[in-house]
C-alpha cells in the first residue's frame, strides 16, 4: 500500500498587527474590563471611546470628530479597530493614512477607473436565433401569458424548465430560478427523487422590496462616468481620454441634494460610516479646511484622527500648534488620549500576541521581553517574537527561552538604539 503525504489544504490565515483586538472589552454599564476582548489597560480611553460609539448609534455625534491622541505604540489604532467592531458590519469603517492624502502619487482630488464592459455584435448569418419566449405562468388567483426577451430563454434551459414546474423569474435581472415540481404532479410516475412543491399563491406579478446598502462614493463614481454620444467624434473623443475622471464638487453637491431628498421622502436612510485618518499631522492647510466644511455637512461621516505628535508645525505652514491641527479644527474635537503602558500590563499584551500567533514562551522569557518593551517600545518588544520562535525552533526547541531573545535582540535594533548609533557615527553616514 502507497502512503503519500500531501501539504494541509487549510489555509493559514495571515495574522495582522491588530487581529487579536475583538471590542473594546467593557460592561454592559459602560465600564472597562481590566482584561477583554483582546485590551490590556487604557480603562479611561476605553470608557470615552465606549460613550463615542453610544452617540454614533444615537446620531449625536454629527458636526464633530474625535482625537486619538497619544505616545507612539499606546493602542490608538486598536481603539478605532475597536471602536468599529462594536459599530458592526453595517456601519462603513474606512481607514487610511494621512500621508497617502499628502504623497506625491495621490493628489487631492478622488478619480474612479473606468472599464468598459465589451459585447458581442450581431452579425447576420445563416443560423437562426431566438427572438423571444412565450410562457404561461399560473397562480392560485390567476393564469397570465408573457413574452420575455430571449436572454430568459438561456436561463430557463439552464434551469432545465419544463410544463408543471414552479419558477419564479426576476424581471429586472432577468435571473430565473426553479423551485421544484408543483404537487400537482406528485401522483406521476418518475424514477428520480423530485421536489414537490405547492401551486404559489397571490398575483403572478408581484413586488418585491429590495435594500440596497451603497455608499455615497459609489453614487459620485457611478455618476462620474463620461456619457458620450455615438457619432464618430465622440466615440474618438472617449478612446483619446484617460480612463481616470474626477469626482468634481459640483458633482458631489448634486449627489447630496438628491439623496436628501430621498431621506426626507422616506426611501432612504443615511448610515453614517466611520472614516479613521491615522497619522492625521501629515495633512496640510489645504485638507485641514475641507475637513473643516465637511464636517458641518448633512452627509458627512464620523471621522476620528489619530496622531503620535505633540505641538509642532501645521505642514505647509510656519504656524505651530498642538498635534499639527489647525486650532480651530482641534476646537471641533473629542480628544481621547492614551496613556504609556506599564510593565505588567505590557507582559499581558505580549502574551496576547504570543497566543494569537501560536508561539508557546515561558514566564522567565515573557518578563525579559517585557523590559526590553520597556527600555524600546512595545512595537519593538512584540516584532522579536517571530524571529525568536524561528531561532528556537533551529536550536531544536518548540518553546521560546530567554537565549532565544537575547540573539535576536542582538541582531535587531529599536528605533531608540538606532538613533542612538547614528548620532554617536555621524562621520560614517551622508547627511
Amino acid at each position: 500500500m502507497k502512503i503519500e503525504e500531501v501539504q494541509s489544504t487549510t489555509k493559514n490565515i495571515r495574522i495582522a498587527t491588530h487581529t487579536h483586538i475583538k471590542g473594546l472589552g467593557l460592561e454592559p454599564n459602560g465600564r472597562p474590563i481590566r482584561l477583554a476582548a483582546g485590551f490590556v489597560g487604557q480603562a479611561a480611553a476605553r470608557e470615552a471611546s465606549g460613550l463615542i460609539v453610544d452617540m454614533i448609534r444615537q446620531k449625536k455625534l454629527a458636526g464633530k470628530a474625535v482625537l486619538l491622541a497619544g505616545p507612539p505604540g499606546t493602542g490608538k489604532t486598536a481603539l478605532a479597530l475597536a471602536i468599529s467592531q462594536e459599530l458592526g458590519s453595517k456601519v462603513p469603517f474606512c481607514p487610511m493614512v494621512g500621508s497617502e492624502v499628502y504623497s506625491s502619487e495621490v493628489k487631492k482630488t478622488e478619480v474612479t477607473e473606468l472599464s468598459p464592459e465589451e459585447g458581442e455584435s450581431v452579425t447576420g448569418g445563416y443560423g437562426k436565433s431566438i427572438s423571444f419566449v412565450i410562457i404561461g405562468l399560473k397562480t392560485v388567483k390567476g393564469t397570465k401569458q408573457l413574452k420575455l426577451d430571449p436572454t430568459i430563454y438561456d436561463a430557463l434551459i439552464k434551469e432545465k424548465v419544463a410544463v408543471g414546474d414552479v419558477i419564479y423569474i426576476e424581471s429586472n435581472s432577468g435571473a430565473v430560478k426553479r423551485v421544484g415540481r408543483s404537487d400537482a404532479f406528485a401522483t406521476e410516475f418518475d424514477l428520480e427523487a423530485e421536489e414537490y412543491v405547492p401551486l404559489p399563491k397571490g398575483e403572478v406579478h408581484k413586488k418585491k422590496e429590495i435594500v440596497q446598502d451603497v455608499t455615497l462614493h459609489d453614487l459620485d463614481a457611478a455618476n462620474a462616468r463620461p456619457q458620450g454620444g455615438q457619432d464618430i467624434l465622440s466615440l474618438m473623443g472617449q478612446m483619446m481620454k484617460p480612463r481616470k475622471t474626477e469626482i468634481t464638487d459640483k458633482l458631489r453637491q448634486e449627489i447630496n441634494k438628491v439623496v436628501n431628498r430621498y431621506v426626507d421622502e422616506g426611501v432612504a436612510e443615511l448610515v453614517p460610516g466611520v472614516l479613521f485618518i491615522d497619522e492625521v499631522h501629515m495633512l496640510d492647510m489645504e485638507c485641514f479646511s475641507y475637513l473643516n466644511r465637511a464636517l458641518e455637512s448633512s452627509v458627512s461621516p464620523i471621522v476620528i484622527f489619530a496622531t503620535n505628535r505633540g505641538i509642532c508645525t501645521v505642514r505647509g505652514t510656519d504656524m505651530t500648534s498642538p498635534h499639527g491641527i489647525p486650532v480651530d479644527l482641534l476646537d471641533r474635537l473629542v480628544i481621547v488620549r492614551t496613556e504609556t503602558y506599564g510593565p505588567a500590563e505590557m507582559i499581558q499584551i505580549l502574551a496576547i500576541r504570543a497566543q494569537v500567533e501560536g508561539l508557546e514562551i515561558d514566564e522567565e522569557s515573557l518578563a525579559y521581553l517585557g523590559e526590553i518593551g520597556q527600555r524600546a517600545s512595545l512595537r519593538h518588544a512584540v516584532q522579536l517574537l517571530s524571529p525568536a520562535s524561528v531561532v528556537a525552533k533551529m536550536n531544536g526547541r518548540d518553546k521560546i527561552c530567554k537565549v532565544d531573545l537575547d540573539e535576536v535582540n542582538s541582531l535587531y535594533l529599536d528605533a531608540k538604539s538606532s538613533a542612538r548609533l547614528l548620532q554617536e557615527q555621524q562621520d560614517r553616514y551622508i547627511s
